[in-house]
């Protein structure tokens, strides 16, 4: 039997919310827009390069973005000793182009799991809590910022991707 990505309910956040609150809010809402975007896709689909020169696929992505969860709340924010999810000798696309549809379902639930890890992060800090990056300072603000732009952007390239595979738009 062939995986299918399950239907999801985006959360309705409040926009009025403390900064905190909407910063999160805003985060789940493009969380969870990615995967309304898989939503009903086989694994394969998933996995398919419908725009060739490009390498972009609707699983790439979502391996892109546990890695992109990863790095930023995790292992810079919390330093946390988590491993990288892809080792750098594989090269800095190989979370698009390594891609197995046999593992969707799995990438998809990793995903899904890396948000709880992110989210455990960063729970209880304050969004001027500093790290530091690459010798500089940052703030768990910036993250958010940051993270919300990175999935805003590649809901965009979902967009296309859905409707280049199936010819589903909107959402």
């Amino acid at each position: 039997m062939t995986w299918i990505a399950p239907e999801i309910e985006r959360p309705s956040g409040s926009l009025i919310a403390p900064e905190q609150e909407l910063l999160a809010g805003y985060l789940n809402f493009y969380r969870t827009t990615l995967l309304v975007k898989c939503a009903g896709l086989t694994a394969e689909q998933l996995a398919e390069r419908p725009s060739p020169p490009s390498n972009l696929s609707l699983l790439g992505l979502i391996r892109h973005l546990t890695k992109v969860e990863r790095i930023w709340f995790r292992i810079h924010f919390a330093t946390d000793p988590a491993e990288p999810l892809f080792a750098p000798a594989l090269g800095k696309d190989a979370d698009f182009e390594l891609i197995d549809a046999g593992r969707a379902q799995a990438e998809y639930e990793g995903l899904i799991a890396e948000w709880g890890l992110s989210d455990q992060a960063a729970a209880g800090h304050s969004l001027d809590e500093r790290f530091t990056f690459k010798g500089q300072e940052s703030t768990l603000r910036m993250i958010y910022i940051h993270l919300i732009g990175e999935y805003a952007r590649h809901c965009g390239h979902a967009d296309l991707l859905r409707e280049q595979l199936d010819g589903v738009t909107g959402a």
